[in-house]
């Protein structure tokens, strides 16, 4: 008795037909989408459901299943898995809520030792308070189950970004007087003409707390192809510290600078002495610096009143140190010459600074200021 078949027959259009046969020869396709073309494709040609789980080696009712999707939704749709339910979730939304909450706290506001949360110390957290809590489907929560709920909450307690609050009620009337003396060296600049006789304008900043650190043993250099850096002992030896007093001419890019081993009223006098020996008598010299006590103290300005009308302070915001242009220049002396330096006493660190100005104003480099200039006019 020939076969005859209870199911209904697949039809495929010619397109789809072609899009089955590039499916079963692909390499690059899944084998799950492959094993199905090559089904539907027996199927469509009246090959028994029986035959093609056997030579495909595979079972029956897998065979049924991808013919019967076929018949219902189409060849191609039953090429994929249909979305489906899925198992019911067993962290409660409110749960996930009350483990963000807890994540947006300090650890030791919470009787713990650390400053940040990691995901271990927050899941043990979890585990212990969450019965009490009226949570207790996290009774098993695991550190990668909190950070799969800490990132769908875009929380991450473990990392801190800084940001600069403004403290000072008068900040945002400091400011532009710092940015007009920015904006006024621009238009020198523009002009080209030498100020020197009339005018000198200096960003100005102490760098306090360089330390004098002194090896144990020498430094053993590289060597080709077999140690590419420089090798140091762990141990080392804290010689002092040092301050460096420096103020960049914001029109030259020359450096003027000291180091010195505290920053007193005497050091910033000596620092005023030395700058207004750098320049002719005719010019005014404007200085951006901050409200330090030693730059207005009874001692600064009775040394300030003995040259009248040859300074003028202008002081940024108090935590807007961001606006002294010489901060640039500190970051970029730190990340070069002072990193990884060694000397044997703070005088040997004291020559290395000064060597290192020195080398500054063999070629200067004129910083400018371009943050908020777009702004002002100056009339």
């Amino acid at each position: 008795m020939p076969f005859e078949r209870k199911r209904a027959n697949l039809i495929l259009t010619p397109a789809e037909s072609e899009h089955l046969k590039t499916i079963r020869a692909a390499r690059t396709e899944s084998v799950t989408r492959v094993e199905r073309a090559r089904i539907l494709l027996a199927y469509a040609a009246n090959e028994p459901v029986s035959a093609i789980a056997r030579r495909l080696g595979t079972n029956r009712p897998k065979v049924e299943r991808c013919v019967n999707k076929a018949l219902e939704v189409g060849a191609l749709t039953a090429l994929t898995d249909l979305p489906r339910e899925g198992r019911p979730a067993k962290i409660t939304p409110e749960a996930r809520a009350w483990v963000t909450d807890l994540a947006c706290q300090k650890p030791k506001d919470l009787g713990y030792s650390y400053e940040l949360w990691t995901t271990d110390l927050l899941a043990r957290h979890v585990r212990k308070r969450c019965a009490s809590a009226g949570h207790s489907c996290l009774h098993k929560l695991a550190r990668g189950t909190v950070s799969k709920i800490l990132s769908q909450s875009s929380v991450r307690p473990h990392k801190i970004a800084y940001y600069l609050e403004r403290r000072d009620p008068e900040f945002e009337t400091k400011m532009p007087q710092v940015l007009y003396v920015y904006k006024e060296v621009q238009l020198w600049h523009q002009i080209g003409e030498d100020a020197s006789a009339l005018v000198a304008f200096l960003s100005f900043d102490e760098k306090p707390g360089i330390q004098a650190i002194g090896v144990t043993a020498p430094d053993l250099p590289p060597v080709a192809a077999e140690h590419p850096e420089w090798a140091r002992d762990h141990e080392y030896v804290r010689r002092g510290t040092v301050s460096l007093m420096a103020g960049i001419d914001l029109l030259t890019g020359k450096v003027h600078g000291q180091v010195v081993d505290r920053h007193r009223s005497r050091e910033v006098i000596l620092f005023l002495k030395k700058v207004d020996q750098a320049y002719p008598a005719t010019a005014r010299i404007r200085i951006v610096l901050d409200n330090h006590s030693a730059h207005i103290s009874k001692e600064t300005r009775a040394y300030l009143a003995t040259v009248p009308n040859r300074f003028e302070f202008i002081f940024t915001p108090k935590h807007g140190s961001w606006l002294n242009l010489l901060e640039g220049f500190f970051s970029k002396m730190a990340r070069s010459m002072l990193r990884g330096i060694r000397a044997a006493s703070k005088e040997e660190l004291r020559q290395y600074i000064m060597k290192y100005l020195d080398e500054v104003n063999e070629t200067p480099v004129v910083f400018r200021w371009k943050y908020g200039l777009d702004t002002l006019s100056v009339t």
